[in-house]
């Protein structure tokens, strides 16, 4: 080694996969779509400490990742429904082996 601290590159896969699944609250979003199809209000009511702003801004970052979609129903009222994409079913896994780590790492810390 030559002493000098490497920079993230943005380009790199795991940054790239680090960046969509960055935030307090972006998980537990993630998860409650794992469990299905959801309208922001029904999201809303699952995590009710998360405010409006920060829901909103959870689902747009979301949605520019590609892991979640967003669909209009026209009608009075309209609908919107919130779902993962192919993209966000890969995370999937991912989640569940944190979801292992931290169970085991909990006891040692």
């Amino acid at each position: 080694m030559d002493g000098r601290t490497l920079e993230p590159h943005h380009d790199c896969p795991v940054e790239v996969a680090l960046e969509a699944l960055k935030g307090r609250w972006t998980t537990l979003v993630l998860r409650e779509l794992m469990h299905g199809d959801k309208s922001y209000g029904a999201l809303s009511q699952s995590l009710p400490k998360l405010s409006d702003k920060v829901l909103t801004d959870v689902l747009t970052h979301l949605r520019k990742c590609g892991v979640v979609s967003r669909t209009v129903f026209r009608g009075f009222p309209n609908r919107t429904l919130y779902r993962l994409t192919a993209t966000g079913w890969e995370i999937r896994p991912l989640l569940i082996e944190l979801y292992r780590t931290g169970l085991r790492m909990r006891k040692l810390c």
